[in-house]
């Protein structure tokens, strides 16, 4: 599981974590640099605005749990990584600041499409998706979701959070100025292999309850759009592992 060094989204890391060691799976984390443990965006953490719009208080429970993991204390480095190593990869997402180092890094795209020639479980998960988009086929020159079905951060969704928090928090919900969708979509080979999915807004997905999630699965590939449908991601993957051992 590859991070920024700042600013990840609490839910889309904790929930796969907790999930897959408790299954008993071994998660190595990864940051730039590797060493130092990275850190969660922290109005996340303590609540975007007036204790709102941040991650629920079970997810929180996880992060928690998480960063005294020995392997979350000291992450490898995108540029040691041996992708060969590892059965499957998540990409979570956050859209702070600081997730443009793990967005835009042309080290973590190589790894990744490294990874991905191997043709074993990957998981993306709201604006880590656009790390697959971007990433290239090393046979291509292609987008690696180039024939693909995905889906991502819906364009709705990053815009409603923007305009109703940008008279507080700026642009702190736009990372880029293309929006995470007009992005992915345009890396993929035809319009319908964009799965936008149910119009949600606030409604999660949880341990018990994946009615108000969504996952779109392509063979060894799944996809999810936000921290709501985290749970049902992370059992997603888990499938996915034991259908690709």
């Amino acid at each position: 599981m590859p991070l920024p060094e700042n600013d990840f989204d609490v839910t889309e890391v904790a929930v796969p974590w907790r999930l897959l060691t408790s299954a008993g799976h071994v998660v190595i984390f990864a940051t730039e640099t590797g060493m130092l443990a990275p850190s969660a965006d922290p109005l996340l953490l303590r609540g975007v605005i007036l204790g709102r719009l941040g991650a629920e208080s079970e997810a929180k429970t996880f992060y928690g749990e998480m960063l005294v993991d020995a392997n979350y204390r000291a992450p490898l480095a995108w540029s040691d990584l041996s992708m060969g190593d590892f059965d499957g990869l998540i990409l979570p997402g956050g859209h702070a600041p600081g997730m443009r180092q793990y967005l835009s890094s042309a080290t973590l795209g190589n790894k990744v499409a490294q990874f991905w020639s191997l043709e074993r479980p990957v998981g993306a998960i709201c604006h880590g998706v656009l790390v697959l988009a971007r990433a290239r086929d090393q046979a291509t020159g292609r987008s690696l979701l180039y024939g693909r079905r995905t889906t991502c951060l819906p364009k709705y969704m990053e815009r409603s959070a923007y305009f109703a928090t940008s008279w507080r928090l700026g642009r702190y919900y736009r990372t880029y100025p293309d929006y995470v969708e007009d992005e992915v979509r345009a890396s993929l080979e035809k319009p319908s292999d964009f799965v936008r999915g149910p119009f949600v807004l606030s409604r999660r997905g949880s341990a018990d309850d994946d009615r108000p999630a969504m996952l779109v699965r392509d063979a060894n590939y799944i996809s999810a759009r936000w921290p709501g449908d985290a749970y049902l991601f992370a059992k997603g993957f888990l499938n996915l592992l034991i259908e690709y051992p």
